[in-house]
């Protein structure tokens, strides 16, 4: 996983356990062991992240199912991390990105958010 500090444009907005900033992890609920695992990596990375709270996507095996008033709440929720942080990454095994996590980042392209990848998106 690559963090914005390795991108010189954006390494202005990678903070330090000094100076930390906020990063939101976006990607399907459906990857919560690799949420986990990259929350981990920048949370010991000096990052303050926004993840996922609620894994309530169908095809995973522990899913916390939700009514669909509570998913558009929650969907706005996830645009209001992407509101306050200094990048976004997408969490994406095997390349995958489902259309939540699409709109996810086309919001973060409209506010200025730049997004990095976990694993190479291809082109």
């Amino acid at each position: 996983m690559s963090t914005p500090s390795s991108t010189p444009a954006v390494s202005a907005r990678h903070g330090s356990v000094m100076n930390p900033h906020v990063v939101t992890i976006c990607g399907s609920t459906r990857f919560r062991e690799a949420i986990a695992a990259a929350n981990r990596k920048l949370t010991l990375a000096g990052q303050v992240v926004l993840a996922p709270g609620v894994f309530a996507h169908n095809d995973a095996p522990d899913a916390d199912p939700i009514s669909d008033a509570d998913k558009q709440r929650l969907d706005r929720l996830h645009l209001a991390k992407i509101d306050i942080s200094c990048w976004v990454l997408v969490v994406n095994p095997g390349g995958y990105i489902g259309d939540s996590t699409r709109r996810e980042i086309a919001y973060a392209g409209a506010v200025g958010v730049p997004v990095q990848y976990l694993e190479q998106v291809a082109s």
